[in-house]
């Protein structure tokens, strides 16, 4: 029983223990499972942990403002891991190392300087998950915004460009293929408008109203992050694989 069940994790996780000069990690179809789960964990992760620490109910405006609560570590430690998971993923074409290598760099930016704080005082009463803050920076702020919107952007593109090629001519691809090329144009999708929304919001195209009454900055990033942990599932081939 027990073997079987190693053997069963050996194989989703492609480890091969006849070369030990290679890392398991060097397997592209691992990185690819493991991004996903860890991208599709990173909210309900971040949720669960405050939850449990502080009784909080509710999402914080933004998956960025977990930075200063005692969840703080986990967004630090998945989106670093994230990053440089994706900084390490080579592809099968210089360009999906050059777009992954690039969306690793804007994800370890995000982390390196965080989003406006929760709360101006420590000890906040009103805002007992807070535990920290730092200085106010709108640089800061701004520059956090825009690396987080490149590195989905980064993501995007890669599920729409090149998640979807193949070999084959279009005709003769299989339906699993062409499914998993729907999913990937989908999540494409989903990521891109998922950060126009809060852009709408620095715009005032939407009225800051509805971000704090209804947190559409948490919303739309968990929509994105879902979106794409879900693509690279299916790109690792642990959804909709093709029958050999």
């Amino acid at each position: 029983m027990t073997k079987s069940k190693e053997s069963g994790l050996n194989s989703l996780l492609k480890i091969d223990y006849e070369d030990d000069n290679k890392i398991w990690l060097t397997n592209s179809l691992t990185l690819r499972k493991i991004i996903g789960i860890m991208g599709m964990a990173l909210p309900l992760l971040l949720f669960g942990v405050l939850y449990l620490d502080n009784g909080l109910q509710y999402p914080l405006e933004s998956i960025s403002h977990y930075y200063y609560t005692r969840a703080g570590s986990i967004f630090v430690i998945v989106l670093s891991l994230l990053a440089f998971f994706l900084i390490v993923y080579k592809g099968k074409e210089p360009a999906d190392f050059y777009i992954s290598l690039s969306a690793g760099i804007f994800a370890l930016l995000a982390v390196l300087f965080p989003t406006s704080n929760i709360t101006d005082i420590c000890g906040d009463p009103a805002k007992k998950y807070a535990v920290t803050i730092l200085p106010v920076s709108n640089f800061r702020m701004y520059f956090h915004y825009t690396m987080a919107a490149l590195f989905f952007i980064c993501l995007s593109y890669m599920c729409f460009f090149l998640f979807t090629k193949s070999n084959m001519e279009p005709s003769k691809r299989g339906s699993k293929k062409i499914l998993r090329n729907r999913i990937y144009r989908i999540c494409a999708v989903l990521m891109f408008l998922a950060i126009l929304v809060p852009f709408a919001g620095l715009l005032k195209i939407i009225p800051s109203y509805y971000f704090s009454k209804y947190p559409l900055t948490f919303w739309m990033e968990t929509l994105a992050v879902e979106s794409f942990g879900f693509a690279w599932l299916v790109k690792g081939e642990t959804l909709f694989k093709d029958h050999n």
